[in-house]
């Protein structure tokens, strides 16, 4: 059994490794991919981690551990240096060669694995099913966690605790650099159902006092109200032009202003289409830094712009115009993603717990 399994291993290794094969779909059991660490997350399966990769704008293959932890992984060969046999371990591929629909759904319950953070709302529900519909229908719910009856504590036995992770793009650095532009992708960051548009309003030269609970990058104060808006957390933010810095904050109760410079703050929009127009400009002379998953020479930006929003994986891109102090890296547009899809920031074994994703994106058959 143990010869078997060795060559069933050694021929999977083979197939990975033939470079006629661009697209690698399988995963290795009981197989690491020492090295080339580009990040690590927590993910509750090896097809979630899968996932991961390939949404990932540097991953192309990964290692995948029962601790619930995902590596991703890079090389300039697009392989890994070395695989070694190592149990439980499961190693594989990022699809983004493979010119698929993203897998956005995952309908798998986790037993006795704890979702752990990112709550916003928690109530008492009879069981994981009744949870489950809860997030699915809550557009702000990504993941959950259920406290089942047979939970050591019993004053949190049938808690349903719902989750958020970021499901929009958002630059991760976005800093003033002459001879640049930048923008979005044109396919909508949302999908929204609502008929009245939200009445939005900002304050110019004022800053929210305190109660910060996130900060983020955002290009302009309407992209940081956008991102206020689809947090559930969030009730109103603060943004600083000077250095681009969004700062959300948290308190349903009270609300200080004072006037400060430099600071438009404004509140969230709740339950109306949220305005998108920021996401439709151009931004000249700001560079959305990293992220990079692929670059193109092109003669202007509107064909930047373009390439970005045919591209199913980019989300932002940053162009250099022809006035860009680097003439090797003129007219050179620089597509960029990050990671969208519901994502835990860490997971663990915990006994009488349930925990899954919303069904959102499943398709009924």
């Amino acid at each position: 059994k143990m010869e078997s399994c060795f060559v069933r291993v050694f021929l999977l290794l083979v197939v990975c490794l033939s470079p006629t094969q661009a697209c690698i779909q399988g995963f290795l059991l009981n197989v690491d991919f020492p090295g080339s660490d580009v990040v690590d997350m927590y993910s509750p399966s090896v097809e979630h981690c899968q996932e991961l990769c390939t949404q990932h704008p540097s991953c192309l293959f990964f290692s995948y551990n029962r601790s619930f932890r995902c590596y991703m992984k890079s090389s300039s060969s697009g392989h890994p240096q070395s695989q070694v046999l190592l149990l439980g371990v499961t190693s594989g591929y990022s699809l983004k060669t493979c010119n698929l629909e993203p897998t956005l759904c995952f309908p798998q319950v986790f037993e006795d694995v704890e979702f752990h953070g990112e709550d916003y709302e928690t109530f008492f529900t009879a069981n994981f099913e009744e949870c489950q519909r809860v997030c699915t229908l809550d557009p702000m719910c990504q993941f959950f966690t259920f406290v089942t009856g047979n939970f050591s504590s019993p004053d949190v036995r049938y808690k349903c605790h719902l989750k958020f992770s970021w499901f929009v793009p958002r630059p991760v650095a976005v800093v003033l650099k002459s001879g640049v532009i930048s923008g979005f992708s044109q396919k909508p960051q949302l999908t929204q159902h609502f008929a009245t548009v939200c009445q939005s309003h900002l304050f110019s030269n004022t800053e929210f006092r305190g109660n910060d609970f996130l900060e983020s990058q955002a290009v302009s104060p309407e992209h940081c109200q956008f991102l206020c808006s689809v947090h559930p957390l969030c009730t109103y933010f603060s943004f600083s032009s000077n250095d681009f810095r969004c700062f959300l904050k948290n308190n349903p109760n009270s609300m200080v202003a004072k006037t400060k410079s430099n600071f438009t703050s404004g509140i969230s929009s709740h339950l109306c289409q949220i305005d998108e127009s920021w996401a439709k400009l151009t931004y000249r002379d700001i560079e959305f830094r990293g992220l990079d998953f692929r670059s193109e020479v092109v003669n202007f930006v509107d064909i930047c712009q373009e390439k970005c929003t045919e591209d199913p994986n980019c989300q932002f891109y940053t162009y250099h115009n022809g006035s860009f102090f680097h003439p090797e890296n003129r007219h050179r547009c620089y597509m960029k993603r990050v990671v969208t899809m519901p994502t835990p920031s860490h997971i663990r074994k915990v006994d009488n717990v349930m925990s899954g994703f919303t069904l959102r994106n499943c398709r009924s058959s």
